[in-house]
């Protein structure tokens, strides 16, 4: 049997209980390892997969700062534009001639001729009808002969006056002799004058057998046929001038203090194609109608073509504020911000807030403008969009770029 010794620099007590101490604590130790080992075998396996996510968080956190850009419509956006702005009244009447006369007779007797019919134009002092003539030329050759018997008379006067005046002279006849020859001359001077008046009276009345339009303008109506017997004062004619019209235009009491006198009109009238026509204001009734808060304004209106007749109704708009031009913005693009009028302008592609000085204001129109703030060409938001506010981007449409361009 081999005995075999140990070192002497182990005590025996440590040789021991090394195989006791190695037995308590290998499982501790086996457990450290094990978690040890998960624990690195899970950074290891984690770590490619981490990285990744670390590269890609950057472009993720730029994709989301980064504002996407509103694509505008074209009712989105409004291109400024330089003119003048007017603020109107709207109004409406009935179209009458300015001037029109009634011809009436002022002679009796009986139509020989009236040959113009309705709708025909006529000239001031054309012939328009005849009357029976042929006591009307008597009476002047009556009152011809009266007035030579009147002159026969005051040449006998005149010549007895001349002998008187001789015979006085000559101590052959007394003053009042005289004096009564010479009244003779006077009485029958006066006799010729009568029958000089009478003459033209007579022919006067004979002038008005003859019919005479007073007026340039068109028959709107015939009284009287040829045959018929007129009396003194009897209508033959209607004439209305229709070159210049007036609009008799009912406007409401609350609104006349903003009517002038030669304010400028514009009007239609029904079977024109839209066409439109101008007047202006000639005068201004100082009374409101019977049963109505309205005013009548006279408007004044040239129709040197004719198109327009009597009696058409007419609306329009009278013309009571006008400015020079300025650029004109949008009502729906005006925002109310800090105490200041401002509109949203794109700029570079981005929204500016562009504080402005408004103007004229035109509520039919949906206009206002921009005395200072904004320069024609310019593009503003038309209306207020959500989640469009200063600095974001924003597409124009291609037709307000061509507009700009």
């Amino acid at each position: 049997m081999k005995i075999e010794t140990l070192p002497e620099s182990v005590p025996l007590t440590d040789a021991l209980a090394r195989p006791v101490r190695a037995r308590r604590y290998a499982p501790a130790i086996g457990i450290a390892i094990l978690v040890l080992a998960g624990a690195g075998g899970y950074a290891f396996s984690h770590r490619d997969a981490a990285a990744p996510s670390q590269a890609a968080a950057p472009g993720d956190a730029a994709k989301k700062d980064k504002e996407p850009v509103h694509e505008l419509s074209q009712r989105d956006v409004a291109v400024v534009e330089a003119r003048a702005l007017a603020v109107t009244l709207p109004l409406s009447g009935s179209l009458s001639p300015l001037a029109q006369a009634t011809v009436k007779s002022k002679a009796s007797g009986v139509i020989l001729a009236s040959g113009v019919q309705e709708g025909v134009e006529v000239k001031a002092g054309q012939t328009i009808a005849r009357l029976d003539d042929a006591e009307a030329r008597a009476r002047v050759a009556q009152q011809q002969a009266m007035l030579a018997d009147a002159d026969a008379r005051l040449a006998l006067a005149k010549k007895n006056v001349a002998n008187s005046a001789a015979l006085l002279k000559q101590n052959y006849i007394a003053q009042n002799a005289y004096d009564t020859t010479a009244n003779a001359v006077d009485l029958a001077q006066a006799a010729v004058d009568s029958a000089k008046a009478q003459l033209d009276l007579a022919r006067i009345a004979l002038a008005d057998t003859v019919i005479r339009a007073p007026l340039s303008g068109v028959i709107s109506k015939r009284h009287a046929q040829a045959g018929e017997k007129l009396s003194p004062d009897s209508p033959v004619y209607t004439i209305v001038d229709l070159k210049h019209l007036t609009l008799d235009a009912q406007v409401p009491a609350s609104d006349i203090p903003r009517v002038k006198v030669g304010q400028d009109v514009q009007f239609k009238v029904d079977g024109f194609d839209g066409r439109t026509f101008v007047g202006k204001v000639a005068r201004i009734n100082p009374a409101t109608e019977a049963g109505s808060r309205a005013m009548i304004v006279y408007i004044s209106v040239d129709n040197p073509d004719g198109l327009l007749r009597a009696g058409m109704f007419a609306k329009g708009t009278v013309t009571t504020e006008k400015s020079s031009a300025h650029p004109l913005l949008p009502l729906g693009a005006v925002r109310r911000q800090d105490g200041r009028d401002v509109v949203y302008r794109v700029d570079g592609g981005k929204v500016v807030v562009q504080p402005v000085t408004l103007g004229l204001r035109n509520e039919d129109e949906g206009l206002v403008e921009a005395l200072d703030g904004v320069d024609a060409g310019a593009v503003v938001l038309a209306l207020k969009l959500d989640g469009i506010k200063p600095g974001s981007p924003v597409k124009l449409p291609d037709l307000v770029n061509q507009k700009k361009g």
